[in-house]
C-alpha cells in the first residue's frame, strides 16, 4: 500500500513541477541582441564606481577613509595627502585629498556601503558593467580609472524609465 502511495505522490509532484515549467512557455521571451542593442539597466543598478568632482573640476574626495572602513570586502585602498596651496589651485575641494584611490574589483561585492558612508558624495555607483578582463591585475582600478572626468563609459546600456516594466521584481515605491 505504501509503494502505491509513494508512486501517486511522486507523480503528483512531477505534474505540479511540469505545470509550473509549462506555464512559462507561452510568455514573451526577453532576448537582448547584445552588443548590437543596448542593455536596459534599472536606475538602482550598481556598476563601476565613479569618483566625482565639483563644478570647478576639483576632486570631492577628502580622504576621510570612511568608504574603506565601511567596505566589508576591504577592496578600497586610499592614501591621503595634504595640499596647502590656495583653494583655487588645489587638486581637491579641501586641503586633504586622496593621492591614491584604488578599488580591487576582484574583491568588490558591489554592496554600496562605500557610497552610503561617504559624507561628501564623492563616490557613487555608475552604470558601467563591462568589467571583464583577461588578467586579474586589470581588475585593480586606480583613481584615473574611476574619476568621472576620465572614465570611459560604455555605450551599450540605457537606463530604464521609472514607468517602464523591465523586470517583474522592480516596483516603483
Amino acid at each position: 500500500m505504501s509503494l502505491i502511495t509513494e508512486v501517486i505522490e511522486s507523480t503528483k509532484a512531477i505534474i505540479q513541477g511540469m505545470s509550473v515549467t509549462l506555464s512559462y512557455v507561452p510568455k514573451r521571451k526577453q532576448t537582448v541582441q547584445y552588443p548590437e542593442e543596448p542593455v536596459t539597466v534599472q536606475p538602482r543598478y550598481r556598476g563601476q564606481h565613479l569618483l566625482h568632482v565639483d563644478e570647478l573640476g576639483r576632486e570631492k574626495c577628502v580622504a576621510c577613509f570612511l568608504c574603506a572602513a565601511a567596505c566589508p570586502s576591504e577592496c578600497i585602498y586610499i592614501e591621503a595627502a595634504d595640499d596647502p596651496r590656495p583653494a583655487e589651485e588645489r587638486i581637491g575641494v579641501d586641503e586633504r585629498y586622496a593621492k591614491i584611490y584604488n578599488i580591487d574589483y576582484g574583491r568588490c561585492i558591489f554592496c554600496g556601503y562605500c557610497v552610503e558612508a561617504c559624507p561628501k558624495d564623492a563616490i557613487t555607483h555608475g552604470y558601467n558593467f563591462e568589467l571583464s578582463v583577461y588578467n586579474r591585475a586589470d581588475l585593480l582600478k586606480r583613481k584615473d580609472d574611476l574619476l568621472i572626468t576620465k572614465q570611459i563609459q560604455s555605450k551599450n546600456y540605457r537606463v530604464a524609465f521609472s514607468d517602464e516594466d523591465v523586470d517583474s521584481e522592480w516596483k516603483e515605491v
